[in-house]
């Protein structure tokens, strides 16, 4: 063979020159003895049981007795009263809220979907911006569904105009900020 053989790369892993091996971690002592102890129970704070919460989440159903031919119902998770949940999320669509406000509103508003109008959803309610919607046009496209409209406090024709085309409410945008939770679930419940 004449001249020089160039090398070639490795066609599988098992080829691969093995390296010299990283250094271990500081304070990570290979065969030290808190890896390999052996785990131990350890009580739950001296209750003695599981908690009724934790009993909820493993949901366990209760053996039948030899004369029922059907064991007792599991009572569902969300009627135990230390289990909250939200009884209804709502589809609610925002227009004309700019980016900033509408992080704003899924912060203050984390049980409900919050929707644009390129959504195929349904919306169960409005939120507008007056300042940068017509009202009257979003009263006409939504005859059905409540409407919740803001602006600045100084906007008072935009108040005015809101009014005019039907909102359900008109508000001021600090004062949705202050109170948007009870709002929106005050005009969701109608």
């Amino acid at each position: 063979m004449l001249g020089r053989v160039r090398r070639e790369p490795p066609r599988r892993l098992r080829q691969l020159s093995l390296a010299a091996d990283a250094p271990p971690a500081p304070r990570l002592v290979p065969g030290d003895r808190d890896v390999d102890e052996a785990l131990e129970e350890v009580p739950l704070g001296g209750l003695g049981c599981t908690p009724r919460e934790l009993q909820l989440l493993v949901r366990r159903e209760p053996l039948a007795a030899p004369e029922q031919l059907e064991s007792r119902p599991v009572r569902p998770l969300d009627a135990h009263p230390l289990i909250l949940y939200a009884r209804r999320v709502a589809t609610i669509l925002l227009c004309g809220v700019d980016l900033y406000f509408r992080g704003k509103l899924e912060g203050m508003l984390p049980a409900h979907r919050l929707v644009t109008t390129d959504s195929a959803h349904t919306p169960d309610m409005v939120i507008a911006d007056i300042a940068r919607v017509e009202p009257i046009e979003v009263a006409e496209a939504f005859p059905e569904v409540p409407i919740l409209g803001y602006t600045n406090h100084t906007d008072t024709a935009g108040l005015r105009a809101a009014h005019a085309a039907g909102f359900d409410q008109v508000i001021a945008k600090s004062a949705l900020v202050e109170r948007c939770t009870e709002l929106v679930d005050e005009l969701v419940a109608t």
